[in-house]
């Protein structure tokens, strides 16, 4: 399905304190025009910042929807949006580097398999079975934890997790008064 980006709004990107991030996302029952309207505004959310992946939550909203392109290197055309995905395979371990459009001006070095297999829907309703390696297998890895309220950092050493939570609830509070 193609979507037209240039219908649609730049959604804000909740930031590490939101609580929607730390909660699981519902499955999609259905796929309908909001949900297509939604996919196209995430599309262009995404693009805007710029990221190469954003998961509904990371919007404010709690369904099972996210949306990749990571470019050329992917094989995918115009990225490719995936409902209640959900990774059925995957093999090999390397430590690569991860930010998040939720989380600004922090990285760091996180495990992931290095194939996976992901299954969902497209946005036309069709069943998707596909298998992605390097870096869109980490992109849809990352992602897919949105789904499930887990994000990058939990995975860091828990000194750097807590001196980034306390710098984004002083963040915060400073932005609040």
């Amino acid at each position: 399905m193609k979507i037209r980006l240039e219908d649609t709004a730049v959604l804000p990107i909740r930031i590490l304190g939101d609580p929607v991030l730390r909660e699981p996302a519902a499955q999609v029952d259905a796929i309908t025009d909001e949900i297509i309207s939604l996919a196209a505004a995430m599309f262009r959310t995404m693009y805007e910042a710029p990221g190469i992946g954003l998961a509904a939550p990371q919007v404010g909203v709690g369904l099972r929807l996210i949306c990749v392109d990571a470019g050329a290197e992917a094989k995918l055309s115009d990225g490719l949006c995936v409902v209640n995905p959900r990774i059925t395979a995957a093999a090999g371990e390397e430590a690569g580097e991860e930010g998040c459009l939720s989380i600004p001006g922090v990285t760091g070095m996180v495990m992931r398999a290095t194939h996976v297999t992901v299954e969902g829907l497209t946005l036309d309703g069709e069943a998707l079975r596909a298998d992605f390696e390097g870096l869109p297998a980490r992109i849809f890895q990352h992602e897919i934890d949105h789904l499930d309220g887990i994000l990058f950092i939990d995975y860091l050493p828990r000194l750097k997790r807590d001196l980034i939570k306390r710098r984004f609830r002083k963040r915060t509070l400073s932005q609040a008064s």
